[in-house]
């Protein structure tokens, strides 16, 4: 058996979103901008697509939703356009962010930091996630930009967007939430949330990889980050990748319909696979079940390398990671577990479990009997591990989690 637990990193693409695309290569291939029928005959299609992602994420009609390519193109948009917007030719030289935000974010602030801007990296509680009051505690009147993600890519911890972008409204601060892991499986619902930009990407719910959007609210000024032709209302140039963008509409409708069934189905499967490895010893789970995407598991195993688990599972034909895919080469202890208090040790043993609503009752049975093994196998030849276990005196030496 073949079971796929990497999620989060990307999906499957749905073979009905395949299926929507597949008219557009090499029929309806001509280039929407152009006037005569071969370009207009695409027309109906993009319009529904669009329509698709505004009802998806209950966006208002004064509202533009851009597409791009990816979710890292739009998160690096909204921050370099509003240094340049703001900072450079305005009177604020402040951004604030969290240290656990993807590294298209992370990245783009180091950066901007060689320019001269200041920035402030929150950290996450014990649960994972940013308070809303230790953001308004750092808002000054230089503040440019709020940017906090809608959920961790890492344990799936959803963090307090609508009262952040209260006091965000409040202060008179733009914010801008990276919603990559939030659409698409929890509701999102950007009339009922004081949010200026959301970044998504359309792979990560069954659509294609390669198309992404950002949300702007009310259409506001946003300089672009590509300029060429008047693509997009002049937004982004580049001609519009059709059949990427209508396999995105057809993905967010079908990720979004009956959304709360889908939920429950998903999270479901989730806690089976969470007791039964929190069965096990010295294992500890980042995050408040309730307040986590319902696909995903950030585990640690006192005792187990991340990188050996990985090995061993993937042995078992069990797709899984250690954190972030786009940097999950750097054999570096996971930053999530240090920021919440994990010890360094602990930090090395994170395992992240993202399933999705193709995950079936078969592959959870098949990994959690796999995953018993590799544990049993894994400590049995840990040096870390050895230590920890009771001396004959029946004394548990260092044995406690260490997660403040």
């Amino acid at each position: 058996m073949q079971v796929y637990l990497d999620n989060n990193a990307t999906t499957m693409t749905d073979p009905k979103v395949v299926e929507v695309m597949m008219p557009f290569f090499s029929e309806l291939y001509g280039n929407p901008n152009s006037l005569h029928k071969f370009g207009t005959t695409s027309h109906p299609a993009l319009s529904k697509a669009i329509d698709q992602v505004y009802t998806a994420l209950n966006a208002a009609d004064n509202d533009d939703i851009v597409f791009t390519s990816c979710a890292t193109e739009s998160n690096n948009w909204v921050l370099k356009s509003v240094f340049s917007d703001h900072i450079v030719n305005g009177d604020k030289n402040h951004i604030i962010t969290t240290e656990v935000e993807h590294p298209s974010i992370l990245s783009t602030c180091k950066w901007l930091e060689e320019e001269g801007v200041k920035v402030t990296y929150l950290p996450v509680n014990e649960q994972g996630v940013v308070e809303a009051h230790t953001v308004k505690s750092f808002i000054t009147e230089k503040t440019a930009l709020v940017s906090v993600m809608w959920a961790s890519n890492e344990t799936g911890a959803i963090f307090p967007i609508r009262e952040i972008g209260d006091i965000c409204k409040e202060k008179g601060v733009l914010f801008h939430s990276d919603a990559v892991q939030a659409v698409g499986k929890i509701p999102v619902n950007l009339q009922a949330t004081n949010v200026d930009f959301i970044s998504f990407s359309a792979h990560k719910f069954h659509g294609p990889k390669g198309v992404g959007g950002l949300y702007i609210k009310d259409s506001q000024p946003l300089t672009p980050l590509l300029h060429g032709g008047e693509h997009m209302g002049g937004r982004r140039s580049g001609t519009l990748n059709v059949p990427y963008i209508v396999g995105m509409g057809k993905a967010i409708e079908l990720a979004t319909t009956d959304l709360h069934e889908k939920m429950a189905s998903i999270s479901a499967k989730r806690d089976r696979l969470e007791d039964a490895i929190l069965s096990l010893s010295d294992t500890f789970v980042v995050g408040d079940r309730k307040n986590r995407t319902p696909n995903t598991i950030l585990i640690s195993i006192r005792g187990v390398e991340g990188e050996s688990m990985l090995w061993d599972l993937n042995n078992g034909s069990i797709g899984a990671s250690t954190g972030s895919a786009c940097a999950s080469e750097d054999l570096e202890a996971n930053t999530v577990m240090l920021a919440i208090g994990a010890d360094n040790e602990l930090a090395h043993t994170g395992i992240r479990l993202s399933l999705s609503r193709f995950t079936t009752d078969a592959e959870v049975d098949y990994t959690i009997s796999h995953f018993n093994n590799a544990v049993e196998r894994l400590r049995g030849i840990s040096s870390s591990f050895a230590k920890q276990q009771p001396t004959e005196g029946g004394e548990v030496q260092e044995c406690e989690l260490h997660h403040h």
